[in-house]
């Protein structure tokens, strides 16, 4: 896991490298400046020695700017490789998330990637930034200062050895305490994002349903659970604090009683005292950084492995090893296909499915709620792979295709309606991105957008809000419809992508598409018989099987569902939705 995070580091390798050195840099200089304070004392004052003072005051000024400017390059450093360090995970993990699969995704949370992709980086990040500078900073640091103690006097610099020993025994034990606490905190945070993600995202309907508090409290216990969490874990400590304190003050007096002895017996010198008192409080802090390092390691384990595993995720649908490189044309064919979204495929959504339709051929596609309408034509682009059987476009296995290649011929109308920020003409090109003006607006006029679009203040170079907030249901719609056709694709499937328009303007769509593109095979989910009565067949879905396939006039011969449906939605002007069979 720490192999894979450090991996990242890259171009950011030199800096890390350099931080320590600075830091230690650093410690040789602090170490210094207590020796020729302790000098000053016994040879400049004690002997009256203003020259002697000023050369080694001189002295300790060119030491402690030296200190100054290592410490300077370690932070400079320290925080170059840190931040380079997390903007690498993001990058890598969200060059991941991109190639994941339907699949994969479903086995993250989106709330669950946004924390990974922030806040868990950001711990490492800090706990990176800490590990090259305190890390290598504090223990040079205790070692030095307790090497130069014993070289004072071994007898009182036993003192210190005995509170560093006792301290590290304490602070083990307080780290152990905490670990579990850090751990979990971060599945709190996934909670508390996923509160904040569905919030913001559903506001209008948060609103509407006069939700307000609902959402308050679940917020508030979302935020308390971290709360009590970390207050947990703070808790434990916290008490490393009192704790080194205490050990300081008690090294003091000790140091201070027997040294002041020592001095009066003329065993010890009072600048070699200052210099033990000196080192005193270099010992002690730097365990007391050693415990601040233990913690944020302790922290970003939990961190570290959470990025681990997106960033090992392996995408459960990839290329080929000699992939396809074009599809002959848009005929389709189901093969005995089942498909669960389970692993085990305990649960098959579709079950035994056998189809073959012909390029250039309009398919409607009708069915109940959960009939496993989607989960058919997710298969098509291969957004999910078959458990069983086969699906074939052109010809051949979706399998054996390079998937850019298939899904820049498969053009998918999604259920959801997703528009991104930027202006119209800007969201259009996500078909193609190199289409000119006079391609988008055809694009636009077969999806009925037109008609809307050039009433909007700036045309085509209309502000889209995040997720297209600015425009209908309807409008979103037929957005998207002429961004698909921008692609030309082979196949164009609309999955219910005309529910929220009229029915007049969905005619004129079909009618658009019938004229317009008849050599690309079109497949069309609808609840309105309307939407589907005039296709060249249609399938009837139910329970993930094909209940039904032909024309409207076959149908309503032969397939009781589809008769029934019919007859309640044109009893009812044609409103009725499928479900009400």
């Amino acid at each position: 896991m720490v192999k894979k995070i450090l991996g990242e580091l890259h171009e950011f390798k030199l800096p890390s490298i350099i931080t320590p050195i600075c830091m230690i840099g650093e410690v040789i200089a602090e170490m210094i400046i207590p020796i020729l304070m302790g000098r000053i004392v016994d040879l400049g004052i004690n002997g009256a020695d203003m020259g002697y003072i000023m050369r080694t005051g001189l002295m300790m000024i060119v030491v402690a700017l030296f200190g100054l400017f290592a410490g300077l390059g370690g932070a400079y450093f320290g925080a170059k490789a840190s931040t380079g360090l997390a903007r690498n995970l993001r990058k890598k993990m969200f060059d991941n998330i991109q190639t994941f699969s339907f699949a994969n995704i479903d086995k993250f949370s989106s709330s669950g990637l946004v924390t990974r992709l922030t806040t868990d980086v950001t711990n490492i990040q800090n706990s990176y930034q800490m590990i090259l500078r305190m890390a290598m900073r504090a223990p040079a640091s205790m070692v030095i200062a307790l090497i130069m103690s014993f070289v004072i006097n071994a007898r009182l610099a036993s003192i210190y050895l005995i509170a560093v020993i006792g301290l590290g025994c304490f602070i083990a034990f307080i780290m152990s305490k905490a670990t579990k606490y850090f751990k979990a905190v971060f599945e709190k945070y996934d909670r508390l994002n996923e509160s904040v993600q569905e919030n913001v995202s559903a506001i209008r309907v948060v609103k509407a349903y006069v939700r307000e508090d609902y959402e308050k409290a679940k917020f508030k216990t979302a935020a308390l659970n971290i709360f009590e969490m970390f207050v947990k874990a703070e808790k434990v400590v916290t008490l490393n604090g009192p704790v080194m304190t205490a050990t300081v003050y008690i090294c003091i007096l000790l140091i201070s009683w027997f040294g002041a002895h020592m001095i009066v017996a003329e065993e010890l010198t009072t600048g070699a005292m200052m210099s033990l008192l000196t080192y005193c409080m270099n010992i002690l802090m730097s365990l007391m950084m050693l415990s601040m390092i233990f913690v944020m390691i302790t922290m970003s384990q939990a961190s570290a492995k959470r990025i681990a595993e997106v960033i090992d995720e392996e995408t459960s649908i990839a290329n080929p090893s000699n992939p396809v490189m074009e599809v002959k044309d848009g005929s389709i064919v189901f093969d005995n296909v089942s498909f669960s979204y389970s692993v085990d495929g305990t649960e098959p959504v579709l079950k035994d499915v056998n189809l073959d339709i012909k390029s250039g051929e309009t398919i409607g596609i009708i069915g109940g709620t959960g009939s496993a309408k989607s989960s058919l034509v997710n298969l098509i682009s291969r957004l999910y792979d078959v458990t069983k059987g086969s699906v074939s476009v052109g010809g051949i296995d979706v399998r054996k295709y390079d998937m850019e290649v298939l899904r820049n011929q498969v053009s998918v109308v999604l259920q959801k309606n997703v528009l991104f920020s930027g202006t119209v003409a800007e969201n259009l090109r996500w078909g193609d991105r190199n289409a000119t003006d006079e391609e988008i607006k055809r694009a636009c006029h077969l999806a009925c957008a037109d008609e809307f679009i050039e009433k909007m203040p700036d045309g085509y170079d209309t502000y889209i809000e995040q997720g297209g907030t600015n425009v209908s249901g309807g409008q979103r719609q037929r957005l998207c419809i002429a961004r698909a056709l921008l692609k030309k694709p082979k196949i164009l499937i609309l999955d219910d992508s005309t529910s929220a328009v009229d029915t007049a303007t969905d005619a004129k769509i079909r009618k658009a598409f019938a004229e317009e593109i008849p050599n690309t095979t079109k497949l069309i989910i609808a609840q309105r018989i309307s939407s589907v009565q005039e296709c060249d067949r249609i399938i009837v879905m139910d329970d993930g099987m094909i209940n039904g396939f032909g024309t409207h006039d076959e149908l309503l011969k032969n397939n009781d569902i589809y008769r029934e449906v019919y007859e309640s939605q044109v009893g009812s002007s044609g409103d009725a939705d499928f479900d009400s069979k």
